[in-house]
């Protein structure tokens, strides 16, 4: 099913692609031109646009719901993830950090300074 919808998503997006470049624009330089054809008002410079403008719609809606209709199956699969706002901690307990105690590091003698251990290769 998933595969249809892919098949069915790259169609719609090519259409809607084409659909979207022969509409005139607003300037009236591209798109189709209409022109005086003998076909009565289906494609007329009017008719045209109203046809274009409605299979613009349609095609845009199919698209949306080929959209969600992908996500909703890509989303099926997967495990149930807790949110991380469901992970509270009691209200007076602050989380613990595992800083080191004051008298596990060794002290630094003054006048003596280490230098970093040097890797050895094995």
């Amino acid at each position: 099913m998933q595969n249809i919808l892919i098949i069915v998503q790259l169609i719609v997006s090519v259409a809607l692609v084409c659909v979207v470049l022969l509409q005139r624009s607003e300037g009236g330089a591209l798109g189709m031109g209409g022109g005086g054809s003998g076909l009565g008002g289906l494609f007329s410079p009017r008719g045209a646009a109203d046809t274009l403008t409605r299979t613009t719609a349609i095609l845009a809606a199919v698209f949306f719901l080929s959209s969600l209709g992908l996500t909703l199956f890509a989303l099926h699969g997967r495990p149930q993830s807790h949110s991380i706002l469901e992970q509270q901690t009691s209200p007076g307990k602050i989380p613990a950090f595992n800083f080191p105690k004051p008298g596990s590091l060794p002290a630094k003698q003054p006048g003596k300074e280490q230098a970093p251990p040097v890797p050895v290769p094995h």
